[in-house]
């Protein structure tokens, strides 16, 4: 082949390279966006619970934490929804690859950048918590936990059930909230106020999970009880989430 068909190719050659380069980077903001928006839902969230709940005379209590779990997944869908999908969760990845509206290849690494932005956050967390005289991470640092470790004294079936379903429901709002169907603009509202309603009702039984990056970024940091009960804040949202992601796919079904 001489070298003026060569040229020919040159062109073509180039943009396939540059088309490359644009996916790759699309890519790895996709993967940015989960790990800064988990960052800020463990931050925000597990932060309300160590350093605001109980601050005295004018601690933001049970009702307060709720509200800012909500608050973070509402302010970072409208942020970052239009980049990554605003997943923040391996159990909503999950959900929506069962789903039909995620593939399968990228449930690893959106589950990584989940879980690193969730570890992050719980180091920061760590930082700024132990900076407090008496402060002691053992105390519970937002964990989630059942038995003796449930807020409330819940039983390891108590727990799994409530994940399981309250998961199931998170999971079943999303996939209504952002059907073609529904009105625009306003699944970022549903989502923030369906966890906030999520963790209303379940923070006396397990601390409320229903994210396992959000539960693994901070019993990493409190060792002993927490890590050893990660796996049901793993097994059962995961469980819940492809649940719920069927039961849309069923009923959610368009006729047309």
């Amino acid at each position: 082949m001489d070298a003026k068909t060569l040229s020919r190719f040159a062109p073509i050659s180039s943009t396939v390279r540059q088309n490359s380069q644009t996916e790759q980077e699309k890519t790895m903001k996709k993967y940015a966006a989960e790990f800064i928006g988990t960052f800020w839902l463990v931050l925000g969230g597990c932060g309300s619970a160590v350093l605001a709940a109980a601050f005295p005379e004018v601690g933001i209590g049970l009702l307060g934490v709720s509200l800012a779990f909500g608050l973070t997944v509402l302010t970072m869908a409208y942020a970052i929804g239009h980049i990554s999908g605003c997943h923040l969760n391996p159990a909503v990845s999950v959900g929506l690859w069962v789903g039909g509206r995620f593939p399968a290849k990228e449930l690893p690494p959106y589950i990584a950048a989940q879980v690193l932005g969730g570890i992050l956050a719980g180091g920061v967390l760590y930082l700024i918590a132990s900076g407090q005289a008496g402060f002691d991470v053992a105390g519970g640092f937002a964990s989630n936990g059942y038995g003796e470790h449930s807020p409330g004294g819940y039983t390891m079936q108590a727990a799994l059930i409530t994940e399981v379903v309250m998961t199931m429901m998170f999971v079943l709002i999303i996939l209504g909230a952002t059907d073609k169907r529904a009105p625009a603009g306003f699944a970022p509202i549903a989502i923030g106020l369906g966890l906030t309603l999520i963790h209303l009702i379940s923070i006396p039984v397990t601390n409320t999970s229903v994210n396992p990056a959000r539960s693994t970024g901070v019993a990493l940091y409190v060792g002993d009880w927490a890590t050893a009960q990660l796996w049901l804040f793993w097994v059962a949202p995961l469980v819940g989430g492809a649940i719920g992601a069927a039961v849309y796919r069923f009923i959610g079904k368009s006729e047309d």
